[in-house]
């Protein structure tokens, strides 16, 4: 029973085949062989280029498919959106009964479609940026921070040298603030 280890050897035993008859290969494929310069690197680069050249022309088909889907209902829902139906019963009773300002806001609200959209909403960024951005800092505001700018710049090793500066500019922020205050109080 305890005869032998049981762990195998840790030499690899090999088995070695022998036949009856001798092997014999043609001059042809061992050249063959011995000619082809191809390595298993090389041919797992290829295959992974292929692979990439045939994703990419299916990722193509996809989008051009999906491109003409796109424009086709693009072109179902524009037209669709050109004829005009007959309004049932109850909008009829209903335009017969509302003001004559909810019937504008409803004509509106049908004779808009996307071009007028469109260009409603360049009219109102034209409009916004016309607009005054912001208004412009204190100018005793802005020589504060620019001195504590210099200041830092001046002294990037010791920040705290510029204490002076800094105080100079929350005073500054403060009056700035309690201007502000002022004005939205009143």
């Amino acid at each position: 029973m305890g005869a032998e280890n049981s762990k195998p050897a840790s030499q690899v035993s090999q088995h070695v085949f022998s036949s009856d008859t001798p092997v014999r290969f043609s001059n042809e494929l061992v050249d063959s062989l011995q000619k082809n310069t191809t390595t298993d690197s090389t041919r797992s680069k290829q295959q992974e280029l292929q692979y990439q050249l045939r994703l990419t022309s299916e990722l193509e088909k996809l989008r051009d498919q999906e491109a003409q889907n796109l424009s086709k209902l693009t072109e179902s829902l524009s037209a669709e959106s050109d004829k005009s139906e007959e309004p049932s019963l109850t909008e009829k009773l209903s335009d017969a009964t509302s003001s004559s300002s909810t019937l504008a806001e409803k004509q509106r609200q049908k004779d808009m479609s996307r071009d007028s959209v469109t260009k409603e909403i360049e009219a109102l960024r034209t409009k916004l940026d016309a607009r005054k951005k912001l208004e412009q800092a204190d100018p005793s505001l802005n020589k504060a921070k620019e001195n504590v700018v210099a200041c830092l710049r001046m002294h990037d090793r010791r920040p705290l040298d510029c204490w002076k500066e800094v105080e100079t500019f929350k005073k500054e922020v403060g009056r700035l603030e309690k201007d502000f205050v002022e004005k939205t109080i009143r």
